[in-house]
Formats: structure tokens, C-alpha cells, sequence
């Protein structure tokens, strides 16, 4: 059945695996109920094909086989390089560092505004004024811009 459908030497391990799979767990589900006339063999192996029928129909049909394309060098394909530059990789290191050496206060503050509560109720969890932590926010950016800065 794989081969006449036309399921690759490569991928026939995988759809085996799942008819058998698929099998087993309509088995369990109750869904396997020959007919107690016909031969035992030739009842299980009809349906066998038919699960199998099906499970190369979804393979055949998947997205994956029918846009796969196989190179031998796949990055080679690709106009320009995979990725972040070489360059921005740097630079986002460096701001890292930049960021690192800001006191703790600041990097909270700072990573504060990244978190799903507002500042307000970042504020109010820890005991602080919302005017304070907008003030504080203000002057962690200005650091961070500051060192930012000397290093460009």
C-alpha cells in the first residue's frame, strides 16, 4: 500500500509506524469489529489496509511533502545570510553589558515596564509612591541612554 501510493524509501518507517499506531489505538477503542463470518486473517487484513489508506492519504496530502524541497546545501540557497548580522549580535552584547553595569534599582525599574502590570501597580505591590517609580523609571532610562552613549 505505502509503495503504490507513493510514499518515499525515507519516509516509509514513519507512515508504518503511525498505520500501526493508528491501528492499535482503534483497537483499543473498540472500532475494530470484523464480521464473525468471514475469515479471521483475510477480515484483519482488510482493514489494516484501509487504515493504512487513510493514513497515507493524510501523509501524501500534509503540507510538509508537498512543499518540502531537499537540497543538498540548504543554506546555500538563501540570498542573504540566516540570522542577526555579525554586527548586530555585537552591538545587542554590548548593550547587554551597558545594561549589566546600571545599579540594581535601575534594572528593575527598567524591566518593570516589560512586566504584564502597570507601573502603578508595580508601585504599589512594593510599598512605593506611583509618582516615585515613574521618577525612578525616568532616571534609570537616562542612565542607561548615558552609558549607551559613552560606548558608541
Amino acid at each position: 500500500m505505502l509503495i503504490s501510493s507513493g510514499v518515499p524509501a525515507r519516509d516509509r518507517p514513519d507512515v508504518e509506524q503511525q498505520v500501526l499506531l493508528g491501528a492499535w489505538r482503534s483497537v483499543e477503542r473498540g472500532l475494530y469489529r470484523p464480521d464473525p463470518s468471514e475469515d479471521p486473517r483475510r477480515a484483519l487484513r482488510a482493514w489494516i489496509h484501509g487504515v493504512a489508506w487513510r493514513k497515507v492519504s493524510h501523509y501524501v496530502n500534509s503540507a510538509y511533502v508537498r512543499r518540502v524541497v531537499l537540497h543538498a546545501q540548504p543554506l546555500g540557497v538563501l540570498r542573504e545570510p540566516a540570522g542577526p548580522s555579525l554586527e548586530a549580535q555585537i552591538d545587542a552584547r554590548a548593550d547587554l553589558q551597558a545594561l549589566a553595569q546600571l545599579k540594581p534599582w535601575q534594572r528593575e525599574m527598567l524591566l518593570a515596564v516589560d512586566r504584564p502590570e502597570s507601573l502603578v501597580a508595580f508601585a504599589k505591590a512594593r510599598g512605593m509612591n506611583p509618582y516615585t517609580a515613574a521618577s525612578r523609571l525616568r532616571i534609570a532610562r537616562e542612565a542607561l541612554a548615558l552609558k549607551l552613549r559613552r560606548r558608541r
